[in-house]
C-alpha cells in the first residue's frame, strides 16, 4: 500500500495561505493538513467571511490539493475553549477533512496550564457525538505535558472510542517527552492514526526543526515501522525551523527558502521510495 503523505501549513508560518498552498503544490505534494491555530497559524478560521473559506478551498482543489487534515488546536482542558474547538471542527467537516489535531494544552505560549486526565477525557469524551456526525476524528498531538505518544494512548484508550488517536510528531516526542521516536513509537502504535513527520537537530528542548530529512532523527525508521503495523498515513509533513526563524516577520527572500525546503523535504522523501 502507496503512504499517503501532507504538508501541515504551519511550515509556512508567518506567511499567507496562498503561498503555503502555492509552496506545497509548486513542490509536488497533493495533501496539507490545514493550519487553524488561533494567535499563531491562522492561515483558515471559522469566523472568517464565507467568500474567503470558499475561495481558499477553490484555490486548494484548483492546485489539486486535497484537506485531509486540521491542525485546530484548542486548550482541551478548558470548558471555554470547548466551544471554539467545536467552530474548527464544523470547518474541518466542512473541507472534507477527516482528522482535526489538537493538543491538550494551547499549542503555543500556554501560561499557568493546568492538566488532570480525568478532565481531559470528560471533555473529548463530550465531542464524540459530533466527531460521529461528522464522519471525522480527533488526533490529540504530543505536546507538552502530553510528550510522548504513549502518554496520550493513554487519554485515547481512557475516551476509549476509535474516534480519538494520537497524532504522534517525531519531534516534539524528542523536544517535550526526551525520548526517541524510532523506539518510543511502539508503546502507542496501535492508538496512531496520524502522524506530524517533523526532523529535529539534537536529542534536547532545543528549538531546531529543519527539513524532514535533514535532521538528525531516523524517520524512515518511523515509516516503516508503522507501515509494518499497517498504518500508511496520513504522514503529514512540517517543518518549524529555528526559533528567531519562526517568530520574526517574514521577508520575500524568506518564501524562496521555505519553498526549497519544503521541495527539499519531498525530494528526499522520494528518492527514498516513500513518494
Amino acid at each position: 500500500m502507496k503512504n499517503l503523505f501532507a504538508v501541515n501549513t504551519n511550515t509556512y508560518h508567518g506567511f499567507t495561505v496562498d503561498q503555503a498552498l502555492e509552496g506545497i503544490a509548486a513542490a509536488g505534494f497533493r495533501n496539507i493538513e490545514i493550519a487553524t491555530v488561533r494567535g499563531w497559524s491562522e492561515h483558515l478560521m471559522p469566523e472568517m467571511p464565507e467568500a474567503e473559506i470558499a475561495r481558499v478551498a477553490k484555490k486548494a482543489a484548483d492546485l489539486g490539493l486535497t484537506f485531509v487534515g486540521m491542525s485546530g488546536h484548542c486548550n482541551l482542558m478548558e470548558e471555554e475553549r470547548i466551544e471554539d474547538f467545536k467552530k474548527n471542527m464544523a470547518l474541518a467537516h466542512r473541507l472534507g477533512a477527516k482528522t482535526i489535531v489538537s493538543s491538550t494544552g494551547e499549542a503555543h505560549f500556554g501560561k499557568d496550564e493546568k492538566f488532570a486526565d480525568d478532565v481531559l477525557i470528560a471533555h473529548i469524551t463530550k465531542l464524540l457525538p459530533l466527531l460521529e456526525e461528522y464522519d471525522m476524528n480527533l488526533c490529540l498531538e504530543t505536546h507538552g505535558q502530553y510528550g510522548t505518544g504513549e502518554s496520550l494512548y493513554r487519554i485515547a484508550q481512557g475516551v476509549g472510542s476509535r474516534r480519538v488517536g494520537v497524532c504522534y510528531d517525531t519531534a516534539n516526542v524528542v523536544f517535550y517527552g526526551g525520548v526517541r521516536p524510532e523506539e518510543e513509537i511502539k508503546k502507542c502504535i496501535y492508538g496512531v492514526q496520524f502522524v506530524h513527520l517533523k526532523d529535529k537537530i539534537g536529542y534536547d528542548n532545543v528549538w531546531n526543526f529543519p527539513a524532514v530529512g535533514s535532521g538528525e532523527l531516523k524517520l524512515l525508521d518511523v515509516i516503516r515501522f508503522c507501515n509494518s503495523r499497517s498504518f500508511y498515513g496520513p504522514f503529514s509533513m512540517e517543518i518549524e525551523y529555528y526559533a528567531d526563524f519562526a517568530t520574526r516577520a517574514k521577508t520575500p527572500e524568506d518564501l524562496v527558502y521555505v519553498n526549497g525546503e519544503v521541495k527539499k523535504a519531498h525530494d528526499y522523501l522520494a528518492a527514498n521510495g516513500m513518494l
